[in-house]
């Protein structure tokens, strides 16, 4: 999804509330995708929806993500194991 205001393609706070809020569903697969292996971009989506817990418009869309960042947040890291050092 292009931001209105934007000339790239980093996701801005302003960036990731306009996909939670206007996005369409490969919007959405796009985000997730790029959360699940970007710790930061994944603290952004909580830090959203945590500013807007209480907003009128729109809450169950950042309840929806706030959910899904915390339960990505707690699934480790994949990590490349060397079986030859056990």
């Amino acid at each position: 999804m292009e931001h209105r205001h934007l000339n790239h393609c980093r996701y801005t706070l302003s960036a990731i509330d306009g996909v939670i809020t206007r996005g369409k569903k490969a919007d959405w697969l796009d985000l997730m995708g790029a959360a699940q292996i970007d710790a930061v971009l994944l603290e952004k989506i909580e830090r959203i929806c945590r500013a807007n817990a209480n907003a009128e418009f729109d809450a169950d869309l950042y309840e929806f993500w706030r959910q899904w960042a915390e339960k990505h947040r707690q699934v480790p890291p994949l990590t490349v194991r060397n079986f030859g050092d056990e």
